[in-house]
């Protein structure tokens, strides 16, 4: 591997002087074509795990040189050799210190993705756009409450250019979550949302991940200015805009909400997870803590301010989300989620604790053991009629509750859903009409949620040491 990762250092090199340039832009004969811009993030290259019949295998990298770009063509080099369904992408490449404008100015392909790089991100994405550009990025695409007005200005140009500006939301994909939505959609089961209240929630989601841990078979390189909460973002702003999405698309499926209506944050809170130095040589690749990490260093720790707490109404509903970072998962162990829906005739729960060997299971819990035959019958037709769509799920009991059984070959896992996703995209560039409505005003929803619960966190912890 890395006498292959030598030689696409070579080419980079050779780019950045000059000797291998971009060509001259050309209308491509072979589908869509990709434009990676800096990629901040692994997620960039889990786009290309995997092929799309209706995009080029040719693919655009415009990015400085430096070991984020060389960790992404790692990977693709990775998927492009690997014995079982290897890629084709061919790669052209620039390196010059004008990569953006030169990306803009030499408009090779139709789709930029973005990942990583939180900070700068909403302004490269408004970029993209000027340029007659789709943009499909991960999350999050602003840190700041004050980034509203320019994620709706963003949002605004797509649709007046008849453009696709999507955000990966991956977690959609995997099927306890559609199967939650499902469910707590479904009266005869969940029957109404409760409310709930600040001393018991009618939501509660709480997601764990890992600093250092495997993606694609090997360990996971972070950058330095991952660990830049003013650069990544902390937890909530970062990954909990996963949780926020499936609040939203889980309780009010296909409905449009108002951010200035609808919401409103009540409390929050943030604390950090202590890194030695020996920890973050491991996951970085650097032996001390540089510069730019220096305000959040503590002795010979580094306070990574990675652990969120949220407390919001969402049409009156209480929600409460725990986005939690631990430096490594036990043995046999990964990133888990935990989320529970409470309606006026059950509870619907996904676990994923050693009970469920850290797989995510789905439960239905009765609020009256007067309805559990009554329930069962009510699942087990859902279950009749899921088979198309959920071909050998079942339905089964476990430690008092009704347990919805999920067959391994639904299981694709995370890295799949980057796939599945941009399968979605694609769809809604030869069809914008295919574009559910809600997407934009959620989306607007869903930050609001992010940023202003990490500024009232903030804000808390500061009035706290006052």
């Amino acid at each position: 591997m890395w006498r292959h990762t030598l030689f696409y250092a070579c080419i980079l090199m050779l780019a950045a002087r000059g000797v291998v340039s971009a060509r001259k832009p050309r209308k491509p004969r072979g589908g869509w074509r990709l434009i990676t811009l800096d990629p901040g993030h692994f997620h960039a290259a889990l786009i290309h795990k995997r092929s799309y019949p209706q995009v080029s295998p040719k693919a655009f990298i415009y990015a400085p040189l430096g070991r984020d770009l060389l960790a992404h063509l790692a990977q693709i080099h990775q998927f492009n050799t690997r014995a079982e369904n290897p890629t084709a992408w061919e790669l052209e490449i620039y390196t010059g210190a004008d990569f953006l404008d030169r990306m803009l100015s030499d408009r090779r392909g139709h789709i930029v993705v973005l990942s990583g790089r939180n900070r700068d991100k909403i302004r490269r994405i408004q970029a993209c756009l000027d340029a007659g550009l789709h943009v499909l990025a991960d999350k999050p695409w602003i840190l700041d409450p004050t980034e509203l007005p320019a994620l709706d200005k963003a949002l605004r140009t797509a649709r007046r250019r008849g453009l696709i500006a999507y955000d990966i939301m991956t977690e959609r994909f995997e099927v306890t979550n559609m199967l939650q939505r499902d469910l707590v959609q479904d009266r005869e089961v969940f029957g109404q949302v409760e409310q709930g209240s600040e001393a018991a929630p009618a939501v509660i989601m709480e997601s764990v991940h890992h600093i250092y841990k495997t993606v694609a078979g090997a360990p996971v390189f972070r950058p330095v200015s991952f660990f830049d909460i003013e650069e990544q973002g902390e937890a909530l702003s970062d990954v909990g805009t996963h949780l926020v999405d499936l609040v939203q698309w889980i309780l009010f499926a296909d409905q449009a909400l108002d951010w200035r209506k609808d919401i409103a944050v009540l409390s929050a809170k943030r604390w950090p997870e202590s890194l030695s130095r020996e920890q973050f040589a491991r996951v970085t690749g650097v032996s001390d803590f540089p510069d730019s990490l220096r305000r959040w260093v503590n002795g010979d720790k580094l306070d990574y301010y990675c652990n969120n707490r949220v407390h919001y109404t969402l049409r009156g509903v209480h929600v409460q989300l725990d986005v939690l970072w631990r430096y490594e998962a036990p043995p046999g162990a990964g990133d888990t989620h935990y989320a529970v829906f409470r309606g006026s005739r059950s509870r619907i729960e996904i676990r994923q604790g050693a009970a469920e060997n850290f797989r995510p299971e789905l439960y239905v819990i009765p609020n009256r053991e007067d309805d559990r035959e009554a329930l069962r019958a009510v699942l087990a037709q859902r279950v009749r009629q899921w088979q198309d769509r959920y071909p050998g799920i079942g339905l089964g009991d476990r430690d008092g509750a009704l347990w919805i059984t999920i067959p391994d070959a639904l299981r694709v896992g995370h890295e799949a859903h980057f796939g599945q996703v941009v399968e979605d995209f694609l769809r809604f560039l030869e069809d914008p009409s295919r574009m559910p409505a809600w997407e934009t005003p959620n989306m607007l929803v869903k930050y609001a949620v992010t940023t202003q619960g990490v500024a009232l966190a903030r804000r808390s912890q500061s009035e706290q040491k006052q």
